[in-house]
């Protein structure tokens, strides 16, 4: 197995909401969960294991519209995330075989 694949990163749940993280700064709860396409509380499951992790960070604010929460990856997040996308772009590239084969 590659050192860089993080069995931690890859569970599906937790893999959908990282690379969604990945390009963005913070990113309201809502859209996560409307893009990934999960329930408010699965989702806060993951994101739980997520910021215990230290792979993602939690903000909760409130103005006069209401309760928001954002996310955003933590630097170890973001580092863990690109090391394991290059592990699973090395993983691919093996099945594949050499070039021109």
């Amino acid at each position: 197995m590659d050192p860089d694949f993080d069995e931690f990163l890859h569970v599906q749940a937790r893999l959908s909401v990282v690379a969604l993280l990945a390009p963005a700064d913070w990113v309201e709860f809502s859209f996560v969960r409307d893009t990934v396409g999960t329930s408010d509380s699965a989702l806060s499951k993951q994101v739980a294991a997520l910021a215990d992790a230290d792979y993602v960070e939690v903000r909760k604010t409130r103005n006069r519209t209401g309760r928001h929460t954002h996310l955003r990856l933590t630097a170890h997040g973001r580092q863990t995330f690109q090391r394991h996308a290059s592990a699973l772009e090395r993983i691919v590239a093996a099945a594949r075989g050499p070039q021109g084969a």
